[in-house]
């Protein structure tokens, strides 16, 4: 069963006649039909047993080819998208959608409003929570995509770490990093790639700049790429020379909690018990405090998806679930340790897309 199937079911069991999104990554993955529209609008309505693809006149002839696609309406820069919709099967009898399903978490105001102007007299829910169930779970084919994505994150982790020498800036790493992983097959970066050296590191989420290597400091990496429409999402931190006795110690600490979360990642186990099992080994070693993020995140054709792996959070793990497992410490003005595999729960248990050591690595001086 398609993805399209499967939605068209779960509109048949909350009695909803309509669904509509306009996010890419939902539309690509209801029907395998991938667009960046930009500014433009690229929008999905689905109904009964049909779907109509509004797009962007230049893209017509690419949706047309898709096999999962009703229909195509295509428009032009200088028309109104909206007004292209008038004489769409679905709007002839526009009152008997009753009831449509939205993501209210991608729908902006704007389109909310133009939606309520052609279906005036329509109710409209919450689909979010069955788009987040539907891409939850991965199927076989969407898993061997995921790993395929892990090993070029793998690859840009030997490219990073054999580039460092003193005196390189963070932004060097980092684009050599994207250039190398353009020429074998990645589509894209799956988000900015971070490479911060020393107490750069110590912001979470920090920004590469014109920072450069010095002697007998560690560095975080973390990135990921698109591969056929899939995301990859890896952090190691490597030490370039010797470590200080209380780097040593705080990357125990981390790589133990990553261990361990890692190993208890099984069916019926929450995400937020897996938060917990992090953070408390963390919290036992004193570090508890130095971490400041949740554990983990869904990924697959977006980097971040449903679910949350944070505290408070209650849902049982299952099989086909993908995730990332990273914890770590970040102290201000010394240093930050992150450790990262995102990981799919198969028959055998967590099976982790990236294969890097996560032992210390412990890079020679280069000049």
């Amino acid at each position: 069963m398609t993805p399209l199937n499967t939605l068209q079911q779960k509109l048949k069991q909350q009695t909803a006649n309509l669904f509509y999104t306009d996010s890419p990554q939902t539309i690509a993955y209801l029907t395998n039909f991938y667009s960046d529209p930009h500014e433009r609008i690229l929008a999905l309505f689905v109904y009964g047993e049909d779907s109509v693809l509004l797009v962007p006149e230049l893209e017509v002839s690419e949706a047309r080819k898709n096999e999962h696609i009703g229909q195509v309406i295509g428009y032009r820069d200088e028309e109104n998208a909206w007004h292209k919709l008038r004489h769409a099967p679905f709007l002839v009898q526009a009152e008997r959608y009753w009831k449509i399903g939205i993501e209210t978490d991608q729908l902006v105001v704007e389109r909310y409003e133009e939606l309520q102007s052609l279906f005036p007299a329509a109710d409209f829910i919450n689909f979010t929570p069955s788009i987040n169930e539907m891409k939850m779970v991965k199927s076989a084919e969407e898993i061997q995509k995921l790993l395929k994505a892990g090993e070029l994150a793998d690859q840009a982790l030997e490219i990073g770490m054999a580039a460092l020498k003193t005196g390189v800036s963070e932004r060097e790493i980092v684009a050599l990093i994207e250039f190398e992983m353009k020429k074998r097959g990645a589509s894209s970066m799956s988000f900015d790639t971070m490479v911060l050296f020393g107490d750069h590191a110590a912001s979470p989420h920090g920004t590469p700049g014109e920072r450069k290597l010095v002697e007998d400091e560690p560095v975080l990496f973390d990135l990921g790429v698109i591969y056929d429409g899939y995301a990859s999402d890896v952090t190691r931190t490597v030490m370039y020379g010797k470590a200080s006795e209380a780097f040593l110690s705080a990357y125990s600490s981390v790589l133990n909690a990553q261990r361990s979360a890692q190993e208890q990642v099984s069916p019926g186990v929450t995400t937020g018990e897996l938060d917990q099992i992090a953070r408390e080994l963390l919290t036992k070693d004193s570090f508890g405090q130095y971490f400041t993020h949740r554990l983990g995140h869904g990924i697959g054709q977006s980097v971040h998806e449903y679910p949350n792996i944070a505290a408070g959070t209650d849902l049982p793990l299952c099989k086909g679930m993908c995730f990332s497992l990273e914890p770590g410490v970040y102290i201000k003005g010394q240093f930050g340790i992150r450790i990262e595999d995102c990981v799919a729960l198969t028959d055998k248990g967590p099976l982790a897309f990236t294969q890097t050591s996560k032992e210390l690595i412990t890079l020679p001086l280069q000049s």
